[in-house]
């Protein structure tokens, strides 16, 4: 899927809904090891939405240093797309800087996700450029860590990200969703987050929680949604 195709059928529609409700899509449609925990936004209350330019990260020593880590993946990257960085969740060395988030900034990069540790969280914010990690260090990459390769699979957490998959980090976490599932996990998210309004709706209107949990059988929804898929 192109970044036009991308962005007039899914962007709009993904930016409405939370990781909630597309982790409980995913579930739903029986796709696993989609969501991600701990790696929220480092400042603010940022999203990110986009398709998926990887990056991988080893020690230095461990390849030869070929280049500066996230210059290709950004000159690479499309408006819209987000960088990914797997950095098996290192919280000893960044792996992302204001250098980079204003090369991507430029180039229309949504913004970056980094199973690890970032740097200059105050200039990124200062860029307006979302920054999602696990932690934040000082230390600089030189002489620690190298890119391993770019544009090739990797892992957030235990979710594995495809070049290209798509990616939706806010607060609560990350969900990775296969691209050519994603037709089906967006509209699975869409019913479930309208079913989960109208309970809320429910609640506001002075019906008891009691009364609204028997009433839209919320404990099996994830099951229903699954089985009238498959009919």
């Amino acid at each position: 899927m192109n970044a036009s195709d991308f962005d007039s059928g899914f962007r709009s529609r993904l930016d409405a809904l939370a990781t909630s409700n597309l982790s409980d899509a995913c579930d739903s449609v029986g796709i696993p090891r989609c969501a991600v925990q701990g790696i929220v936004p480092r400042w603010g209350r940022t999203k990110v939405v986009g398709r998926a330019v990887t990056i991988r990260m080893t020690a230095a020593g461990a390849v030869p240093a070929v280049a500066h880590l996230g210059v290709d993946a950004i000159a690479n990257s499309n408006a819209g797309d987000v960088i990914v960085v797997d950095n098996r969740g290192d919280l000893h060395h960044n792996c992302w800087g204001e250098i980079l988030a204003l090369g991507a900034k430029l180039q229309g990069v949504s913004g970056v996700v980094v199973d690890g540790a970032v740097r200059d969280v105050d200039a990124c914010e200062t860029f307006d450029f979302p920054v999602h990690a696990r932690g934040t260090v000082p230390s600089t990459a030189r002489g620690r860590i190298v890119q391993e390769a770019w544009n090739v699979p990797v892992r957030l957490g235990d979710a594995p990200v495809r070049p290209g998959d798509v990616i939706v980090a806010d607060v609560n976490g990350v969900v990775v969703v296969p691209i050519e599932r994603l037709a089906e996990v967006v509209e699975a998210a869409e019913t479930i987050m309208a079913k989960e309004n109208a309970m809320l709706d429910a609640l506001r209107a002075g019906e008891s929680m009691q009364d609204v949990d028997r009433r839209f059988n919320y404990e099996q929804m994830l099951r229903r949604s699954a089985a009238g898929r498959k009919s």
